[in-house]
Protein backbone atom coordinates (compact mmCIF):
# COMPACT_ATOMS: atom_id res chain seq x y z
CA UNK A 1 0.00 0.00 0.00
CA UNK A 2 2.11 2.35 -1.19
CA UNK A 3 6.16 2.54 -0.45
CA UNK A 4 6.41 2.86 3.41
CA UNK A 5 5.59 -0.17 5.67
CA UNK A 6 3.14 2.02 8.24
CA UNK A 7 0.79 4.86 7.17
CA UNK A 8 0.22 7.59 9.86
CA UNK A 9 -2.77 8.63 10.37
CA UNK A 10 -3.97 11.56 12.64
CA UNK A 11 -7.55 11.09 13.50
CA UNK A 12 -9.70 14.34 14.69
CA UNK A 13 -13.48 13.99 16.36
CA UNK A 14 -14.54 15.55 19.17
CA UNK A 15 -17.06 12.48 20.56
CA UNK A 16 -14.88 10.34 22.80
CA UNK A 17 -16.87 7.22 21.92
CA UNK A 18 -16.52 7.76 18.41
CA UNK A 19 -13.20 9.06 18.02
CA UNK A 20 -12.33 5.52 19.74
CA UNK A 21 -14.46 3.61 17.35
CA UNK A 22 -12.16 5.06 14.61
CA UNK A 23 -9.24 4.66 15.89
CA UNK A 24 -9.95 0.99 16.87
CA UNK A 25 -10.87 0.00 13.20
CA UNK A 26 -8.06 1.88 11.89
CA UNK A 27 -5.31 0.09 13.78
CA UNK A 28 -7.08 -3.27 13.40
CA UNK A 29 -5.41 -2.97 9.73
CA UNK A 30 -2.32 -4.05 9.41
CA UNK A 31 -0.24 -1.26 8.74
CA UNK A 32 -2.16 1.56 9.81
CA UNK A 33 -0.93 3.54 12.82
CA UNK A 34 -2.72 6.00 14.26
CA UNK A 35 -0.24 8.49 15.52
CA UNK A 36 -2.09 11.65 17.03
CA UNK A 37 -5.78 11.88 18.23
CA UNK A 38 -7.14 15.09 18.54
CA UNK A 39 -11.01 16.98 19.43
CA UNK A 40 -10.19 20.19 17.52
CA UNK A 41 -9.65 21.20 14.28
CA UNK A 42 -7.38 24.41 16.07
CA UNK A 43 -5.19 21.57 17.47
CA UNK A 44 -4.88 19.55 14.36
CA UNK A 45 -3.18 22.43 12.84
CA UNK A 46 -0.76 23.22 15.51
CA UNK A 47 0.82 19.91 15.28
CA UNK A 48 0.68 19.47 11.45
CA UNK A 49 4.54 19.64 11.49
CA UNK A 50 5.18 17.48 14.27
CA UNK A 51 4.40 14.41 12.22
CA UNK A 52 5.14 12.61 8.86
CA UNK A 53 1.32 12.08 8.11
CA UNK A 54 -0.09 10.46 5.16
CA UNK A 55 -3.23 10.64 5.98
CA UNK A 56 -6.17 12.69 7.76
CA UNK A 57 -9.27 11.54 9.11
CA UNK A 58 -11.55 13.95 10.35
CA UNK A 59 -15.02 14.86 11.59
CA UNK A 60 -17.18 17.65 10.06
CA UNK A 61 -18.92 18.50 13.45
CA UNK A 62 -16.17 19.97 15.62
CA UNK A 63 -16.37 23.34 18.37
CA UNK A 64 -14.45 25.82 16.79
CA UNK A 65 -13.11 25.36 13.29
CA UNK A 66 -15.55 22.79 11.69
CA UNK A 67 -14.10 19.74 9.59
CA UNK A 68 -14.48 21.20 5.90
CA UNK A 69 -12.34 24.18 7.16
CA UNK A 70 -10.02 22.37 8.67
CA UNK A 71 -9.35 20.52 5.50
CA UNK A 72 -8.96 24.10 3.38
CA UNK A 73 -6.77 25.16 6.33
CA UNK A 74 -4.65 21.67 5.92
CA UNK A 75 -4.44 21.74 2.07
CA UNK A 76 -3.46 25.53 2.41
CA UNK A 77 0.17 24.59 4.45
CA UNK A 78 0.51 20.87 2.64
CA UNK A 79 -1.17 20.85 -0.48
CA UNK A 80 -0.56 17.24 -0.72
CA UNK A 81 -2.27 16.01 2.41
CA UNK A 82 -4.65 13.24 1.91
CA UNK A 83 -7.65 13.81 3.87
CA UNK A 84 -10.45 11.82 4.29
CA UNK A 85 -14.05 13.69 6.20
CA UNK A 86 -16.48 11.10 7.84
CA UNK A 87 -19.38 12.13 9.24
CA UNK A 88 -23.23 11.75 10.86
CA UNK A 89 -24.29 14.07 8.47
CA UNK A 90 -25.74 12.45 5.00
CA UNK A 91 -23.52 12.90 1.80
CA UNK A 92 -26.29 14.25 -0.26
CA UNK A 93 -25.33 17.68 1.61
CA UNK A 94 -21.77 17.29 2.91
CA UNK A 95 -19.82 15.03 0.30
CA UNK A 96 -19.69 17.96 -2.25
CA UNK A 97 -18.58 20.15 -0.02
CA UNK A 98 -16.04 18.49 1.50
CA UNK A 99 -14.56 17.46 -2.59
CA UNK A 100 -14.87 21.15 -3.28
CA UNK A 101 -12.73 21.66 -0.09
CA UNK A 102 -9.91 19.13 -1.18
CA UNK A 103 -10.62 15.85 1.13
CA UNK A 104 -10.16 12.96 -0.68
CA UNK A 105 -12.88 11.25 0.25
CA UNK A 106 -16.40 11.25 2.29
CA UNK A 107 -17.99 8.24 4.44
CA UNK A 108 -20.99 8.46 6.65
CA UNK A 109 -19.68 7.31 10.22
CA UNK A 110 -22.76 4.83 10.18
CA UNK A 111 -20.82 2.77 7.36
CA UNK A 112 -19.43 -0.44 8.29
CA UNK A 113 -15.30 -0.70 9.25
CA UNK A 114 -14.55 -2.27 5.44
CA UNK A 115 -16.54 0.65 3.67
CA UNK A 116 -14.24 2.76 6.12
CA UNK A 117 -11.10 0.85 5.74
CA UNK A 118 -11.74 0.71 1.73
CA UNK A 119 -12.30 4.26 1.70
CA UNK A 120 -8.79 4.68 3.23
CA UNK A 121 -7.27 2.05 0.85
CA UNK A 122 -8.25 3.77 -2.36
CA UNK A 123 -7.19 7.55 -0.98
CA UNK A 124 -4.12 6.30 -0.05
CA UNK A 125 -3.46 4.62 -3.33
CA UNK A 126 -4.01 7.90 -4.83
CA UNK A 127 -7.48 7.50 -5.63
CA UNK A 128 -10.74 9.82 -4.37
CA UNK A 129 -13.78 7.72 -2.46
CA UNK A 130 -17.41 8.61 -2.29
CA UNK A 131 -20.28 6.25 -2.20
CA UNK A 132 -21.88 4.81 -5.74
CA UNK A 133 -24.77 6.83 -5.11
CA UNK A 134 -22.97 10.31 -4.52
CA UNK A 135 -21.04 9.24 -7.23
CA UNK A 136 -23.85 9.20 -9.73
CA UNK A 137 -25.68 12.46 -8.19
CA UNK A 138 -21.97 14.18 -8.75
CA UNK A 139 -21.95 12.92 -12.55
CA UNK A 140 -26.02 13.68 -13.43
CA UNK A 141 -25.32 17.34 -11.72
CA UNK A 142 -22.54 17.96 -14.21
CA UNK A 143 -24.06 16.06 -17.30
CA UNK A 144 -27.05 18.90 -16.14
CA UNK A 145 -25.10 21.71 -16.02
CA UNK A 146 -26.37 21.96 -11.98
CA UNK A 147 -29.68 23.98 -13.55
CA UNK A 148 -31.98 21.88 -11.27
CA UNK A 149 -32.87 23.02 -8.04
CA UNK A 150 -31.14 21.20 -5.07
CA UNK A 151 -32.69 18.58 -3.29
CA UNK A 152 -32.05 19.97 0.22
CA UNK A 153 -32.47 24.37 0.28
CA UNK A 154 -29.88 23.99 2.92
CA UNK A 155 -27.19 23.40 -0.38
CA UNK A 156 -27.70 27.28 -1.20
CA UNK A 157 -25.53 28.13 1.92
CA UNK A 158 -21.81 28.37 2.34
CA UNK A 159 -19.89 26.16 4.70
CA UNK A 160 -19.88 28.70 7.29
CA UNK A 161 -23.73 29.49 6.68
CA UNK A 162 -24.11 25.78 7.25
CA UNK A 163 -22.09 25.78 10.35
CA UNK A 164 -24.03 28.44 11.93
CA UNK A 165 -27.90 27.45 10.76
CA UNK A 166 -27.21 23.55 12.30
CA UNK A 167 -25.89 25.53 15.86
CA UNK A 168 -29.54 27.48 15.45
CA UNK A 169 -30.90 24.15 15.28
CA UNK A 170 -29.33 23.23 17.86
CA UNK A 171 -30.94 25.82 20.51
CA UNK A 172 -28.17 27.89 20.46
CA UNK A 173 -28.39 31.79 20.91
CA UNK A 174 -26.30 34.07 18.77
CA UNK A 175 -23.68 34.69 22.16
CA UNK A 176 -23.35 30.99 22.51
CA UNK A 177 -22.44 30.66 18.44
CA UNK A 178 -19.97 33.47 18.97
CA UNK A 179 -18.25 31.94 21.44
CA UNK A 180 -18.17 28.38 19.92
CA UNK A 181 -17.34 29.31 16.35
CA UNK A 182 -14.66 31.93 18.11
CA UNK A 183 -16.28 34.37 15.65
CA UNK A 184 -17.94 38.27 16.73
CA UNK A 185 -21.46 38.88 17.40
CA UNK A 186 -21.68 41.16 14.78
CA UNK A 187 -20.46 38.42 12.26
CA UNK A 188 -23.08 35.84 13.86
CA UNK A 189 -25.50 38.32 13.44
CA UNK A 190 -24.86 39.13 9.48
CA UNK A 191 -24.39 35.09 9.04
CA UNK A 192 -28.18 34.51 10.31
CA UNK A 193 -29.25 37.47 8.60
CA UNK A 194 -27.24 35.75 5.10
CA UNK A 195 -29.59 32.42 6.08
CA UNK A 196 -32.64 34.32 6.54
CA UNK A 197 -32.75 35.73 3.27
CA UNK A 198 -30.94 32.77 1.48
CA UNK A 199 -33.43 30.30 2.51
CA UNK A 200 -36.51 33.11 2.05
CA UNK A 201 -37.88 32.70 5.80
CA UNK A 202 -39.64 35.61 6.80
CA UNK A 203 -38.17 36.27 10.30
CA UNK A 204 -35.71 34.69 12.69
CA UNK A 205 -38.69 32.88 14.67
CA UNK A 206 -39.35 31.17 11.30
CA UNK A 207 -35.70 30.40 10.45
CA UNK A 208 -34.99 28.78 14.29
CA UNK A 209 -38.46 26.66 13.66
CA UNK A 210 -37.05 25.42 10.27
CA UNK A 211 -33.51 25.15 12.25
CA UNK A 212 -34.89 22.86 14.75
CA UNK A 213 -36.38 20.86 12.18
CA UNK A 214 -33.77 20.59 9.82
CA UNK A 215 -31.61 19.27 12.49
CA UNK A 216 -34.22 16.95 14.18
CA UNK A 217 -34.62 15.28 10.83
CA UNK A 218 -30.19 14.75 10.54
CA UNK A 219 -29.99 13.32 13.72
CA UNK A 220 -32.80 10.67 13.06
CA UNK A 221 -31.65 7.30 12.54
CA UNK A 222 -28.12 9.01 13.23
CA UNK A 223 -25.66 7.44 15.55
Amino acid sequence: MGNSLHKQIMVVDDHPMMRKGLVSVLESESGFDVVVQLDRAEGALKVLDDYELDLIVADVSLPGMNGIELVKNVLFQKPDMKILVVSRHDEALYAERALRAGAKGYVMKYESSDTLLAAIRKILNGGIYISDDMNKKLLMGMMQGKKEIAESPIQVLSDRELEVFELIGQGKSSAEISKQLHLAAKTIETYRSRIKDKLGYKNATEMMFQAIKWVENENSGRT
